[in-house]
């Protein structure tokens, strides 16, 4: 299968084109170097010179707190690029996986939100997102819509990246303890779009590790598994403002994946002691 995937330079999209390769297919990762997905006219010339069999779109403007000042460069990446990227899959009949984010709920209450649920953002990233989602349901049949939350990868930033190098010379952190959801490892999220790309099983999931923490538990468990001594103090979201309003309940169910005879993913606390001894090896 010839597979186009968005948002190659990130943490997802990298992964998703080694998965791909080692699966064997012909994997074409694209970076905004290579294509500009907010110019309608280039993406239409350029995916229908490829003709791939599916479009994987990973990109995506994903700085939350920037978002809440850069709104029109937010949107035109987040809704229009994803509209004109859906436009030109329906006219070339290709499948089409959205990746979208834990962000589109409100993030009140306790229970884990489930796939059919009523979504309603509290920031501007989020409602973006949301659009997004949409524009992929009313403009495709061929769609899987991927909601996923707290990623960590081997090819960009991410809050492990940031608690290791913290580490290095702070020996106390306060860490925010009233948010909770899935921390998600890229490597493990590429092998199920992969399983799912292949599969006619189309429709709106939640993919995440499985297994629920708060920042400051996540925190923790890193330094443990790599062994380092750093206290975390746990505090209020109150205690850490940020520009943008952050879901406190971001637990996702994964029923859907289930009932459509996916593999749940490894549990979080798998995935990262996996992740941080990638990282290690790196380093060697």
């Amino acid at each position: 299968m010839k597979i186009l995937v968005t948002g190659y330079t990130g943490q997802l999209g990298y992964d998703v084109v080694i998965q791909g390769m080692q699966q064997g297919h012909h994997m074409i990762g694209i970076g905004t170097k290579q294509l500009d997905i907010t110019n309608k006219e280039a993406v239409a010339l350029y995916v229908k010179n490829v003709k791939p069999d599916a479009i994987i779109h990973c990109a995506a403007f994903t700085a939350v707190d920037k978002a809440e000042d850069d709104r029109d460069i937010c949107e035109n990446v987040n809704v229009n690029g994803t509209n004109n990227l859906a436009q030109v899959a329906k006219q070339i009949d290709a499948r089409f996986i959205y990746i979208s984010t834990d962000y589109v709920f409100n993030g009140k209450g306790e229970s884990p939100y489930k796939e059919e649920e009523e979504p309603n953002p509290i920031g501007h990233y989020g409602k973006t997102k949301l659009a997004g989602e949409e524009i992929v349901k009313k403009t495709l049949d061929k769609y899987f819509i991927l909601r996923i939350s707290w990623v960590f990868g081997v090819n960009g930033n991410n809050f492990v990246k940031t608690m290791l190098r913290l580490s290095e010379n702070h020996d106390e952190l306060n860490i925010v303890g009233d948010q909770v959801g899935s921390p998600t490892y890229t490597s493990d999220l590429a092998k199920l779009i992969m399983e799912m790309i292949v599969s006619d099983k189309y429709g709106v999931y939640h993919a995440s590790n499985e297994g629920f923490c708060s920042w400051a538990e996540f925190a923790k468990e890193i330094f443990r598994q790599a062994n380092i001594k750093v206290e975390v103090n746990s505090i209020t979201t109150e205690d850490y403002p940020t520009k943008a309003a952050r879901p406190r309940n971001s637990r996702m169910s994964k029923q859907k994946l289930m009932e459509n005879g996916f593999n749940p993913l490894p549990t979080w606390q798998d995935a990262l002691d996996r992740y941080i001894k990638q990282l290690t090896h790196e380093v060697k």
